[in-house]
């Protein structure tokens, strides 16, 4: 298998090509301040953890407003008081979440040889702020509101595949793109499509804002970057051209 086989690369975004780690622990420092500073990893795995479990509770949720959910339930697992508008600027934070520094270039590149499309958990309003940040234009768009459900559910993947099918791409033209084996890699494994593990965290133990999977799932290739990815189709092209 090549990474030339594919026509189309969809991604999540949120942990892949947007850093929201950094984003989510630098919006809840007042948060966590009031706690007493828990360590990121604290951080993150409580966050993960409420995340996860206010998707499967309320699926239609508006992204930006489970956010603010998930906010409440940090401050009373950590016996703090939160008021309903710190919930709220929480929730409003995701288009304040940067980029890995590599996103936009190899998106740039990989956008000359591919179809781009994003599924993502987010709602469309917080998906369109953080779009203009990786500065390339995707062809397609499937948020969490568009489809009334949250990864890992497979209503999701199984909405991205029809669409694609209706505008000409068979599921074995995709290749899914994703650093969460939890939201990503597992569903994916199930519907039968190829993956890339784009494995930010390699360097760091655990799985920072993503629930673990309940099983190591499939990937087909896995680089440590967007960079490295990049670097390796055109590695491709190149042996096929000698």
């Amino acid at each position: 298998m090549r990474l030339g086989d594919f026509r189309v690369l969809s991604f999540d975004c949120y942990g892949t090509l947007i850093d929201w780690e950094t984003g989510i622990v630098k919006a809840l420092q007042p948060l966590a301040a009031k706690a007493g500073a828990p360590s990121r990893a604290r951080i993150l795995e409580t966050f993960a953890r409420h995340e996860a479990a206010q998707e499967a509770e309320k699926p239609t949720m508006i992204y930006s407003q489970l956010l603010g959910a998930v906010h409440a339930r940090m401050a009373k697992e950590w016996g703090v008081k939160t008021a309903a508008e710190e919930d709220a600027r929480f929730g409003a934070s995701v288009g304040e979440w940067p980029t890995f520094e590599d996103s936009s270039a190899a998106l740039q590149y990989l956008k000359q040889h591919y179809k781009l499309v994003i599924l993502s958990n987010v709602d469309r309003e917080s998906s369109a702020r953080t779009n203009k940040k990786l500065d390339v234009a995707f062809d397609w768009i499937f948020t969490a509101q568009d489809i009334g459900s949250y990864k890992p559910a497979l209503k999701n993947f199984e909405y991205m595949i029809a669409k694609l099918k209706d505008a000409g791409f068979g599921k074995e033209t995709i290749l899914h793109t994703a650093e969460s084996l939890f939201h990503d890699h597992a569903p994916a494994n199930k519907l039968g499509l190829a993956s890339v593990w784009v494995h930010r965290r390699h360097a760091q133990e655990g799985f920072g804002a993503t629930a673990a999977p309940k099983e190591m799932p499939h990937y087909d290739f896995r680089f440590t970057s967007m960079r490295e990815m990049a670097d390796a189709h055109r590695a491709e092209r190149h042996q096929a051209k000698l």
